[in-house]
């Protein structure tokens, strides 16, 4: 039997909303804070909140950090997770997360991998929705992952470096090396992040229609943005098959 977790980021997708819906589905938050101790990393917390978003009911994970403002390499942060006691399989899907996020962020600012200096994505907060992403789909057994169509919106977003487009330069070359399928809305605002999307495009075996399954749990992980008319969540269906 093999367990199936999908997600259907139909609002986008973010870190903090991919480790959210996976506490709402019956993730083990003290399981998951256990295992992020185990990183040489001070100054976090992770918490929950259950909120509402376009009359859903959904969970919002909260990342409080003291020093989110820290820049961090590649070789760093995995030294981090190479070094924490942590399960094989979350160890393994946390390093190629990042190790996508810095080939990414490498192409797109014109250096090495392994010199790349993460801000935004090198923060506490970015280090604790990808470890506690990884750390929560071993709590549930997730064998595989799936997702839907990545949705991107249009304009303009502020970054470290000032404004760039949306979707932003590390999210387009993290969806064409992976050639994953994308959606596009007219909606001025960042519906997939780099975090998010380096999840996916990394963890997923495949990109399309929900697979076929036994579903045996369901949740929504909670965004922060409000949008028109339909709820900021990511989904995550959870299922088994033979």
């Amino acid at each position: 039997m093999k367990k199936i977790a999908y997600f259907n980021c139909f609002a986008g997708v973010a870190g903090d909303m991919a480790l959210g819906s996976l506490l709402d589905a019956g993730a083990d938050l003290a399981e998951v804070r256990a295992m992020l101790k185990g990183l040489e990393v001070p100054g976090w917390s992770l918490d929950v909140e259950r909120v509402s978003r376009r009359g859903l009911a959904a969970t919002r994970a909260i990342v409080e950090v003291k020093d989110d403002a820290v820049s961090r390499t590649h070789a760093v942060i995995e030294e981090l997770v190479r070094s924490a006691p942590l399960p094989g399989r979350v160890r393994d899907r946390a390093l190629n997360v990042f190790q996508t996020l810095a080939e990414a962020e490498g192409a797109v600012h014109g250096m090495p991998p392994k010199d790349v200096h993460f801000h935004e994505v090198g923060g506490h907060d970015a280090i604790v929705d990808i470890v506690g992403t990884c750390a929560a789909l071993e709590t549930l057994g997730v064998d595989e992952v799936r997702a839907a169509p990545i949705p991107v919106g249009r304009g303009f977003i502020r970054c470290h470096h000032g404004l760039i487009p949306n979707p932003g330069p590390a999210v387009v070359e993290l969806l064409a090396r992976a050639r994953a399928p994308i959606q596009g809305f007219d909606l001025d605002a960042e519906m997939a992040t780099p975090t998010g999307t380096a999840l996916l495009v990394t963890l997923s075996a495949g990109f399309g229609p929900m697979p076929s399954m036994t579903v045996t749990g369901n949740g929504f992980g909670a965004g922060t943005k409000v949008f028109g008319n339909f709820p900021n969540v990511t989904q995550v269906v959870l299922g088994e098959t033979a």
